[in-house]
C-alpha cells in the first residue's frame, strides 16, 4: 500500500496517523510529523472557526485536508524544508556573517540561499509558520529569512549548535533571536563605548609619537577589545562578579594596563625611559609588556572590582594555567567554591597562539574537572588574522582559530572589531553565559594589526596586499565617532572635547615624568611593595610536634569506618604496618612520614593541596591517600577525617598533562601563602613536559616580577632498572637553575627529613619553591626509616646528617664523602 503523505489516498490512515502524532509526535515518521505540524500550527485560527461552526465537533486530519489549506501549511516537503532552513541558519549563519573588517563585503554562502531549499521567488511571499521559530508565529517566508539573516549573518557570527545540551542551545538561541538592534542602545552607552575606544586609540598614538621605534606591541586595529573588557567590568556587579583574574600576551598589554587596570600613566612612561632599571629583587626585571598588575577598579555605579593581571613571559599561552590556578585560589579565599561566580578568569589570546599552542588545549580540557574547574573562563581573542608573518592558511588546519574550543562544546561568538556595539553585546552575552552555565565561552574579536609584529617590523614584506588595505583604513574609533555624529547620538563638539580631555591627561603626566627624570628625582612604583624574600640561610626552624600529637594523628590515619570493605592487601600490608609503627614509635617509612606531615599541617589549620597524575594512590602504590570500598568504590580519605576543626585536604588525580597542571598549581600557590601546594610527576623525567613553567615561572618569577611561591614539586628519581627515561628527574638541570637563592632542590635521605621539609614550607616566614627528588627504592627500603624521636618538638630539617653507622675506631677514617638519597644506602651496603 502507498502510505506516503503526498499520495493522500487513504483518509482513514491519515486520521490514524494524526491520532498517533497527537499522543506522541515521536511515534510517527519525520515526514508525517512535519505534515501534521504544518496544518496544526499554520491553521490554528481556522481550526477554532471550524470548531465553533460544528458545535464542538472534534476536527480530524481529514477535515483539515478538506478545508483547502494553503500549500505552505499542508505540503510536507515545503514544511520539512522550512524547518531545515531555520536549522541551517542557526548552524551556518556565521559563515555569511560580516566579521572581517578588512573585507569590502560580507561573504556569501550558497547553502543559505532560498533556492538551495527549493523555494522559488514566488514562494517568498507565502505565509509560513513553524514551532521551531518564534513559537509558530505566522509570517511571510521572506520575512522569516530576513529575520534569520539579521540575527545570524550580521556583524556577529554565532557558533553554538555543536553543543549537545538542548537547554544550553535554546538559551543562546533565544538571546540571539530576541536581542534588540544594537543602534537602539541608549545614547549614554554609545558615548561610553566611544570613550573606551578613544582612550585606547589616543594612548597608542601618543606612545607612537613620544617613543619612536620602541617596541610596545600596540593595540591599533584591535581597540574594540577595550570595549569588551570595560563592558564586562561594568556588568560584573549585577552578574555577581567581585574579582577578575586575567592573563594575556604582549599585544595590547600596555593599553590594558593603562586604560583597563588604570596603572598610573607616569609609571608606564617611566618604564619607557632609556635608563630605566626595574627596581626588582635581582635588578634584572623584565620588559614592560610582560609585567602584571593588581588593582581595584570602581564601576560607574560605585561597585569595587578587584583585578589581577598575571605577569608572563614571551612563551605564548603559558600563562593560561597559571591564571586558572590563581582564580581557583581566589575563589577559595573569598568563599566562592559553590558556584564559583564571584571570581572570573579572563584570558586574552592571539589568534595564531590560540590555534597553535598546547597549553590552550590542556586548559580547555581541565575546565570542567573537579580539581581544576573555575566556573568557566571568558576567552577574548584579539584576532589579527595573522601570526607574526604567518597567514591562517599556514597556521592551522581548521576554518577558525577557535575550533579547538569545540572539544568542550564552548560557544563561540565571532564579532567584527569595527562594530564596537556588537562587540559590547557579544561581551555581555559571554558574561551572562559564563555566569549561568559556569562554562568556558569564546569571544573572537576579528580585527587587524595596523603595524607589524612590533612597531619596528615591516609587515608589507610578506603581506603586501593586506597592508595596502590597512594603510588606507580609518580607525575603529573614527568610523564609530562619525556614525554617532551622523545619527545624532553625540554632538561633534562633545566628541572633540572628549579627545582634548584625554590628550591633556597624557601630556600632563608625560611632562611631569620627564621633568622629574631630568632632575634625577622621584621614585615610580606601580603597586604596594612586595614582602622581601631573604637569601637562603641555614637558620633552624622547629617543625617538630609532640609525641601525643604524633600518635593521635597516627591512629587517625589508620582508622576506617565500620562496614567499609577495604582491600585486604591494603589492610594487611599498609594500614597494619602504620598502626604498628604508631604504637611502637617506629619505624616510619617514607609515605608514612609524608602522611604525618600532611596530617599535622591540617590539624594545625593549614590546608594541603596535592595534585598530579595518579597521585591519590601514588605511582608506586605507596601513598593510598584515598581508600576505596571493594564493592561500591565509595571513597574514604583519612586525612579528611582528623578533626572537626581541621583544614581541608584536597587531593586530585589530574589529567595527563604536565605544563597545564603544574602551571595551575603554581598559580594556585601565588595566592595561598599559608597552604601547602604540591604537584607530583608520575615519573621525574615527566618534568620535561613542563619546562616552560619551571624555567619561566617557578625558577625566575621572584626575580623578574617579585612574585613569591612556595610550590612543592615531587619528582620520583633514581635508577631502579626502569631505564633512563623513567629514572632521572634531571637533578643537574634544577641545580643549574639555582641562582640568587631562588629555589630549593633537595634529594633527601630519611623520612623524617621529608616530614620536616614539607612542614617548613608553610611555617617559614618567607616563600621559596621546593623541588624534591622523591625516591623509588627508598620507599620500602628497610634502612630508609625514621623513629618517633626524629619527629618531636625541637627537631627540624637538617642540612647535614652524620653517618649513624660509623665503623669502630673512627680515627681510621681517611675519606669523607658527602652524599644523599639512595647513594648513601648503596655506599653503606658496599662498606
Amino acid at each position: 500500500m502507498n502510505t506516503s503523505v503526498s499520495a493522500r489516498l487513504n483518509a482513514d490512515l491519515l486520521d490514524e496517523k494524526y491520532a498517533l502524532w497527537k499522543g506522541d509526535p515521536g511515534s510517527v515518521e519525520a515526514l508525517w510529523a512535519a505534515f501534521f505540524e504544518g496544518f496544526e500550527l499554520g491553521s490554528a485560527r481556522l481550526e477554532e472557526k471550524q470548531r465553533s461552526q460544528n458545535g464542538g465537533h472534534q476536527t480530524s486530519a481529514t477535515d483539515h485536508r478538506e478545508a483547502g489549506l494553503r500549500v505552505t501549511q499542508v505540503d510536507p516537503s515545503f514544511r520539512a524544508r522550512l524547518v531545515s532552513l531555520v536549522y541551517t541558519y542557526r548552524a551556518l549563519g556565521h559563515t555569511e556573517a560580516w566579521i572581517d573588517p578588512l573585507s569590502l563585503a560580507p561573504p556569501v554562502n550558497p547553502a543559505l540561499s532560498h533556492e538551495e531549499f527549493g523555494y522559488s521567488r514566488a514562494d517568498l511571499q507565502e505565509e509560513v509558520a513553524t514551532q521551531f521559530y518564534r513559537g509558530g508565529e505566522p509570517m511571510r517566508l521572506c520575512e522569516l529569512i530576513g529575520e534569520l539573516h539579521e540575527a545570524y549573518c550580521g556583524y556577529v557570527g554565532y557558533e553554538f549548535m555543536h553543543i549537545n545540551q538542548k537547554e544550553v542551545r535554546n538559551w543562546i538561541r533565544e538571546r540571539i533571536e530576541d536581542r534588540p538592534p544594537v543602534w537602539e542602545m541608549p545614547d549614554a552607552e554609545k558615548a561610553r563605548a566611544l570613550r573606551w575606544l578613544t582612550e585606547s586609540e589616543m594612548f597608542e598614538k601618543f606612545l607612537h609619537q613620544k617613543y619612536v621605534a620602541q617596541k610596545r606591541f600596540g593595540l591599533e586595529g584591535g581597540e574594540s577589545v577595550m570595549v569588551a573588557l570595560n563592558t564586562i567590568l561594568e556588568a560584573a556587579p549585577e552578574n555577581g562578579v567581585k574579582e577578575i583574574v586575567m592573563g594575556m600576551a604582549h599585544r595590547g598589554r600596555l593599553n590594558v594596563l593603562a586604560n583597563f587596570l588604570r596603572k598610573p600613566l607616569k609609571v608606564i612612561f617611566h618604564e619607557f625611559s632609556e635608563n630605566y632599571v626595574p627596581d626588582l629583587v635581582g635588578g634584572d626585571g623584565d620588559v614592560k609588556y610582560h609585567l602584571g598588575f593588581d588593582t581595584k577598579r570602581k564601576t560607574e555605579d560605585g561597585h569595587e572590582i578587584g583585578i589581577f593581571l598575571a605577569a608572563n613571559p614571551s612563551h605564548l599561552e603559558a600563562v593560561n594555567p597559571v591564571v586558572e590556578g590563581m582564580a581557583r585560589a581566589r575563589q577559595r579565599l573569598i568563599g566562592d567554591t559553590a558556584n564559583r561566580n564571584g571570581v572570573l578568569p579572563l584570558l586574552i589570546h592571539g589568534d595564531a597562539a590560540f590555534a597553535g599552542q598546547g597549553p590552550v588545549a590542556e586548559v580547555l580540557n581541565f575546565s570542567q574537572l573537579p580539581g581544576y574547574r573555575t566556573g568557566g573562563t571568558i576567552h577574548v581573542i584579539i584576532n589579527n588574522q595573522i601570526g607574526f608573518t604567518t597567514s591562517p592558511a599556514d597556521a592551522r588546519s581548521s576554518v577558525y582559530c577557535t575550533d579547538i574550543a569545540k572539544m568542550i562544546e564552548a560557544p563561540v561568538f565571532h564579532v567584527n572589531g569595527d562594530s564596537p556595539l556588537d562587540v559590547l553585546q557579544a561581551a555581555l552575552l559571554a558574561l551572562e553565559f559564563r555566569q549561568k552555565f559556569r562554562r568556558d565561552v569564546i569571544l573572537d574579536i576579528v580585527c587587524y594589526r595596523r603595524h607589524g609584529h612590533n612597531e619596528a617590523d615591516e609587515p608589507a614584506f610578506t603581506q603586501p596586499g593586506m597592508y595596502r588595505t590597512i594603510a588606507h583604513k580609518r580607525s575603529t574609533a573614527t568610523l564609530f565617532r562619525e556614525r554617532l555624529i551622523e545619527e545624532g547620538d553625540i554632538a561633534a563638539e562633545d566628541a572633540a572635547a572628549m579627545e582634548k580631555e584625554i590628550e591633556e591627561v597624557l601630556d600632563a603626566d608625560y611632562r611631569e615624568v620627564r621633568e622629574m627624570e631630568s632632575r634625577g628625582e622621584g621614585e615610580f612604583h606601580d603597586a604596594e611593595p612586595r614582602a622581601p624574600q631573604p637569601e637562603f640561610n641555614f637558620d633552624h626552624v622547629d617543625t617538630g610536634i609532640t609525641s601525643k600529637r604524633l600518635r593521635l594523628l597516627g591512629k587517625k590515619l589508620v582508622k576506617v569506618p565500620e562496614g567499609f570493605k577495604l582491600n585486604e592487601k591494603i589492610r594487611r600490608m599498609f594500614l597494619a604496618k602504620r598502626e604498628k609503627a604508631t604504637l611502637e614509635g617506629g619505624p616510619y617509612d617514607w609515605a608514612h612520614a609524608e602522611a604525618l606531615s600532611f596530617a599535622s599541617l591540617l590539624y594545625g589549620k593549614h590546608a594541603v593541596r596535592l595534585s598530579g597524575q595518579d597521585c591519590r594512590r601514588g605511582t608506586f602504590s605507596q601513598r593510598h591517600a584515598v581508600l576505596y570500598d571493594t564493592e561500591t568504590r565509595e571513597r574514604y580519605i583519612p586525612l579528611e577525617n582528623l578533626s572537626e576543626k581541621q583544614a581541608r585536604f584536597c587531593s586530585y588525580n589530574s589529567l595527563l598533562s604536565e605544563t597545564g597542571v603544574l602551571g595551575f598549581d603554581y598559580g594556585y600557590s601565588l595566592m595561598t601563602p599559608d597552604m601547602l601546594i604540591l604537584w607530583e610527576a608520575q615519573f621525574g623525567d615527566f618534568a620535561n613536559g613542563a619546562q616552560v613553567i619551571i624555567d619561566q615561572f617557578i625558577s625566575s618569577a621572584e626575580s623578574k616580577w617579585q612574585v613569591a611561591s612556595n610550590l612543592v614539586m615531587l619528582l620520583p628519581h633514581g635508577y631502579e632498572g626502569q631505564g633512563p627515561e623513567h629514572s632521572s628527574a634531571r637533578v643537574e638541570r634544577f641545580l643549574q637553575l639555582c641562582a640568587d637563592s631562588n629555589i630549593q632542590v633537595c634529594n633527601l635521605t630519611k623520612p623524617a627529613q621529608y616530614f620536616h621539609v614539607l612542614r617548613r614550607q608553610v611555617m617559614r616566614k618567607f616563600r621559596k619553591p621546593l623541588i624534591l627528588m622523591t625516591p623509588k627504592s627508598l620507599l620500602r627500603h628497610e634502612e630508609a626509616v625514621s623513629y618517633e624521636t626524629d619527629f618531636l618538638s625541637g627537631t627540624g630539617f637538617r642540612e647535614f646528617l652524620d653517618d649513624d653507622q660509623l665503623v669502630d675506631r673512627p680515627e681510621r677514617v681517611t675519606r669523607l664523602i658527602f652524599c644523599s638519597g639512595k647513594v648513601y644506602y648503596d655506599l653503606l651496603k658496599y662498606r
